[in-house]
């Protein structure tokens, strides 16, 4: 501590090189510490087991983001994923679905039947004590700046890289609500550079995340419209015969991404965490590019 500020009133140079030390030091001792055994660990796990228990914590989003792994692994491997309920948010979250946890039961419930009908996986359920092989949670341990791709944490983890550009999210295409732009934009992590208002020129507008959001965002959009989807299934289904997906950095967008559907990006310029992978996906921060890109997917 002492040479700390000694340093820092006497030789900056030195300080900022001693500062940059001590940070890389402090990420070794992360390592050493039992990540790097845990990861070794998941290493034989894959090499020596068929059957391979995963287990994730939330949020959704990370949850969609861990299953290509799980798809490219189902090709030579009994793939069964445990979700825990009710673990403690670490951070304060504004407006989280789940209150003050990751994942609440409604939550979950709304998020199985979506799981439960992908064909790589052979079960997913609440965890109960069952052993786990692979913890998806890792990534949150892992000492480096996360904020390089949500699909990528999970090839950190296990040294899998699957092909991120094809769709890992299976779901039939729904039979009643079809063409229309699908709409979720969440309260968190909006673009302060750009406006929706443009948008209210354009027809078959439809909301499907909370009703509270859909309110706000009507206030921009009045011929905005709203459905209530009674799980994530559905939600998915929706999305699928949709014309093409439009949202800021939230579970609607993992979707989109999962099914591979044409879909635009609201990126945030202060937490950019999700490059897409694949055909017809664009991004944007401000409003020109916003508006060309939405009117490219409209009439496209």
């Amino acid at each position: 501590m002492f040479k700390k500020f000694w340093l820092k009133f006497t030789d900056k140079e030195k300080y900022d090189h001693y500062k940059l030390d001590l940070a890389i030091q402090r990420k070794i001792n992360i390592l050493k510490g039992g990540l790097e055994k845990s990861l070794n660990d998941i290493l034989l796990n894959i090499e020596n087991k068929e059957n391979i228990s995963f287990f994730h914590s939330g949020h959704l989003g990370d949850i969609i983001y861990s299953l290509p792994i799980l798809k490219e692994l189902s090709k030579t491997h009994k793939c069964n994923l445990y979700i825990e309920k009710n673990k403690q948010l670490n951070s304060k979250y504004h407006d989280h679905p789940g209150g003050d946890v990751f994942l609440n039961e409604k939550l979950i419930n709304m998020l199985l039947p979506l799981l439960k009908c992908q064909p790589y996986i052979s079960s997913v359920k609440i965890h109960s004590n069952e052993n786990i092989d692979i913890d998806l949670n890792l990534f949150r341990k892992m000492p480096m700046n996360i904020l390089f791709q949500s699909t990528g944490w999970y090839s950190h983890i296990t040294g899998i890289h699957p092909d991120l550009s094809s769709p890992y999210l299976n779901v039939k295409s729904n039979e009643t609500i079809k063409n229309k732009v699908i709409i979720i934009r969440s309260i968190r992590r909006r673009n302060y550079f750009v406006k929706y208002d443009f948008i209210k020129n354009y027809k078959n507008l439809l909301f499907i995340g909370l009703n509270e959001e859909y309110k706000d965002l009507k206030k921009s959009i009045p011929n905005l419209e709203f459905y209530d989807c009674k799980n994530f299934l559905e939600m998915a289904e929706i999305m699928k015969s949709s014309k093409f997906f439009l949202g800021n950095l939230s579970f609607g967008f993992a979707i989109a991404e999962g099914l591979k559907i044409p879909r635009l990006l609201e990126a945030s310029p202060d937490f950019h965490a999700l490059h897409h992978n694949g055909e017809n996906a664009y991004d944007f921060y401000f409003q020109s590019h916003f508006e060309k890109l939405f009117d490219k997917l409209y009439n496209k």
